[in-house]
């Protein structure tokens, strides 16, 4: 075993040792670690800096109480967390995400990835996540209201617009980001409106935020299929989940002439032959608050909700599918998904989601030669655009929808670009995941050096 194998092997060992059962975490760890041989043998600088060591330890892990009382006058206690890893390439950014399976390890697993992730767009924000296992699913607003308030009385001396900038993720829309504003207003009694990303245009926030995750994922996808001579261009194409993320990678395959066939939720998933109503879905999933169970109502027959197997299933239906946008959660597309997938003749697989495919499944997709974006490159629009918020925010200024929306193409475009040449680089062609991390890497790795053992 080379110096750098071994080297990157007892790094792992030391995230296991001090990161215990933090599986998720691990998982990130090792698929990050896995990459980087050839390039710390390329480079012994950052072996000899110990920038492996450093980069897997975060700058700052927070846990907090978070009490609050709820419509019939019961306090409720919740724990909170912010994991700010890495700033060396700028402020901590990265999302909160409310819902009962966030724990500290969930945390740093999302948190690392955000560094490869937001140093992949080029724009100069370090990586950070946050979050609370409070579930907002049930809750009045006058309950979501009283707990993000408390939250934030906590978070608020954590962050700022130069330090650490949230964002939304999973159970974090415009209503907890503008509760969370606004607890921040009144607590520094200024109006930094740089502080956090994804709020509402009419106050401060960035028009193609909302759209910005799932359209960048669709955008590289596209990027990807054209190296095989393909496109989107009449295309069955199986989304999971029916999110923001899901919602808008749906607009966006439409967009470029594709058929999205299937959605899910935690219930179960939907299959529409004829292709998703995509403004029947935004009215039930972001006006009503619903259900996918209610979209098959209100189809009127033509669609099917089914409640056993998976999405991915879908894929062994008449005239299979071309493209598969997993955009729920981690770990949800398996390796038994993966052959649905291949029987089904797909041709490509982009992360919508953080790491929603097991390691399993990602060593299949490469075996199968099916073209593979991980989530740290398909999915860094929603971070990116967040960025241009953070720009337009310190500028005090306001950019339309177009401009928007065209930085983000061209963002995503650089993206794909950066991992395909890394990837070729590096003696792997196609290997997006390699492309990803090392291209992610290097450019982290290099300020560090540049700024001293900090």
């Amino acid at each position: 075993m080379s110096t750098a194998a071994q080297s990157v092997s007892a790094t792992y060992d030391t995230v296991l040792r001090r990161n215990p059962g933090e599986l998720e975490f691990h998982q990130a760890a090792k698929e990050v670690l896995d990459s980087l041989a050839p390039v710390v043998e390329r480079h012994p600088e950052y072996l000899d800096a110990a920038i492996l060591e450093r980069i897997c330890e975060p700058e700052r892990q927070i846990i907090f109480r978070v009490p609050w009382v709820d419509d019939a006058g019961r306090v409720q206690l919740n724990r909170g967390f912010r994991v700010q890893y890495n700033s060396a390439l700028g402020p901590y950014k990265g999302g909160l995400r409310f819902h009962p399976s966030v724990r500290l390890g969930t945390i740093k697993f999302l948190g690392f990835e955000q560094i490869f992730k937001n140093a992949l767009t080029g724009l100069p924000i370090g990586g950070g996540k946050g979050g609370s296992d409070f579930d907002p699913k049930g809750k009045s607003d006058a309950e979501v209201m009283r707990f993000c308030q408390s939250f934030m009385t906590e978070l608020h001396r954590h962050i700022g617009a130069e330090t650490d900038v949230p964002a939304g993720d999973i159970g974090v829309g415009g209503r907890e980001i503008g509760y969370l504003f606004g607890q921040y207003k009144r607590l520094g009694n200024r109006y930094e409106s740089g502080v956090l990303t994804g709020k509402s245009p009419a106050w401060g926030g960035s028009l193609a935020r909302t759209e910005a995750t799932g359209y960048g994922t669709v955008i590289f996808a596209r990027e990807m299929l054209a190296t095989r001579n393909a496109s989107f261009d009449g295309a069955r194409v199986i989304v999971s989940g029916s999110g923001n993320v899901a919602i808008y990678a749906i607009e966006k395959v439409q967009q470029f002439g594709g058929t999205v066939v299937a959605v899910s939720d935690s219930s179960g998933y939907v299959y529409d032959p004829d292709g998703i109503d995509l403004d029947l879905l935004k009215q039930i999933k972001e006006i009503e608050r619903g259900r996918i169970a209610d979209y098959v109502v209100r189809r009127g027959g033509r669609a099917e909700l089914r409640t056993t197997g998976k999405v991915w299933d879908v894929a062994r239906e008449p005239g299979g599918v071309k493209v598969a946008l997993p955009c729920a959660t981690q770990n949800e597309l398996d390796e038994a998904d993966v052959r649905s997938l291949i029987a089904g003749g797909c041709l490509a697989v982009a992360e919508g989601a953080n790491m929603p495919c097991t390691p399993a499944a990602v060593n299949l997709l490469h075996e199968s030669d099916i073209l593979f974006a991980p989530g740290k490159a398909a999915n860094a629009g929603g971070v990116a655009t967040s960025a241009l918020e953070m720009q337009q925010n310190a500028s005090r200024d306001t950019w339309t929808f177009e401009h928007t929306a065209d930085r983000l193409e061209q963002i995503m475009i650089n993206v794909h670009s950066q991992c395909k040449e890394t990837a070729e680089e590096y003696g792997a062609p196609g290997n997006y995941v390699l492309g990803a991390n090392i291209a992610g890497f290097v450019r982290v790795a290099d300020a560090m050096l540049a700024l001293g053992v900090i």
